[in-house]
């Protein structure tokens, strides 16, 4: 590994980590104003970095091909820069649009979020950049603020459509806690969850199917939503209450249907998920996590075979409940499971995977953890 002194030939100023995450339920709600409930994971971004002050951006990472990217801030915009480096440019741009005058600086990067895993690994590289920043720049901007600075640059710079959730987790998760958002607001609060006194833990399954919410399926999955709460009259899917959903169901076009009861139902399940943790009966989320799942394949079709797969073997070898997590079309799942059938859980699905010849998936326990924060 290269270190930031001998990439850089300078000494840092400090390192910075943002976490990826999961989330326990309410999957493509986050773009119709409604509720999520993410959990921040151990795997994070981390940034060593120090400021410049003659107007160039340069950035390393040790996932990269090697070499460093030499970029002027001055000179960013939309389509500019492709590739990884994106993200952490995006961010710049971003603060930059927003009024704050940010210049240069040397960032290199390490992370060990999966990529492509439906863990938000680029949320968790651009919100460490924006706490770097934040701190090397002196800005007085909150972890809402900065997330939401966070989202413009994934939206207008990137070219993804995505809501606000996965930037509200890295930023503002804490340890031991789920965070119960509100994402037309931006409310918010930390839910406990204690897995571990409660005899449970978290099993994440790779299923190492890569995913890319910018070939355009996510965006038209946005565009169905949208459209239909313009058919309805409503500013959002979420303002649609749920016993009137019938009857709005029935004034749609049959494409838009299955959209539309996705979203209402994923914002019951979510308040309903944040009852139980609030009731302390961690236990009752596992029927919660599979009607979501039930409701992704069925509904809103952003499942994918190997997804399926990973949430049926890890039920029938006693999981409480699963789920994919994330936009869809691969990625991870998310599986409640007593603490001591972790390891069984695990085998079983990795056992499925290889009679159904698909490859082996990466399978590890999460716990909640911290969000965005300089760590030296």
């Amino acid at each position: 590994m290269a270190d930031f002194q001998s990439v850089f030939g300078a000494t840092p100023t400090g390192v910075w980590a943002a976490p990826g995450r999961v989330n326990l339920i309410g999957e493509h709600t986050d773009y119709n104003d409604g509720f999520v409930l993410p959990v921040a994971l151990p795997h994070a971004a981390k940034a060593t970095a120090r400021r410049r002050d003659d107007g160039v951006l340069r950035l390393f990472s040790e996932q990269g091909d090697g070499e460093v990217t030499e970029l002027r801030v001055d000179g960013l915009a939309p389509g500019s820069v492709t590739g990884w480096a994106a993200y952490p440019a995006a961010v710049v741009w971003a603060l930059r649009e927003a009024g704050h005058d940010v210049g240069g600086a040397d960032f290199h990067f390490d992370s060990d979020v999966p990529s492509g895993a439906g863990l938000s690994s680029s949320a968790a590289l651009e919100c460490v950049v924006a706490t770097a920043y934040r701190d090397l720049y002196e800005l007085e901007l909150t972890g809402p603020e900065l997330a939401l600075i966070a989202q413009r640059a994934e939206n207008a710079f990137v070219g993804v459509p995505c809501g606000v959730m996965d930037q509200m987790a890295s930023m503002c998760c804490v340890e031991g806690a789920a965070l119960f958002l509100d994402t037309r607001d931006l409310a918010h609060r930390h839910v406990p969850l204690d897995l571990a006194g409660q005899g449970l833990r978290l099993l994440v399954i790779d299923t190492r199917v890569k995913h890319d919410l910018g070939d355009g399926a996510y965006a038209e999955l946005r565009a169905g939503c949208e459209r239909a709460a313009e058919l309805l009259g409503l500013r959002a899917l979420r303002d649609l209450p749920p016993d009137r959903l019938p009857q709005a169901l029935d004034r749609l076009p049959a494409e838009l249907r299955p959209l539309v009861r996705h979203v209402v139902t994923e914002d019951v399940r979510v308040e309903q998920a944040v009852a139980r943790l609030d009731a302390g009966d961690l236990a009752a989320l596992g029927p919660i996590l599979s009607a979501g799942h039930a409701s992704l394949r069925d509904d809103y079709r952003v499942s994918c075979p190997e997804t399926d797969l990973a949430v049926a073997a890890a039920v029938a070898a006693g999981a409480l409940g699963a789920r994919m997590t994330g936009g869809g079309f691969g990625g991870s799942v998310l599986a409640l499971v007593e603490a001591g059938t972790l390891d069984h859980v695990a085998a079983a699905v990795t056992t499925a995977f290889s009679d159904a010849g698909y490859a082996a998936p990466r399978t590890f326990a999460a716990t909640p953890a911290a969000g965005a924060r300089r760590v030296g």
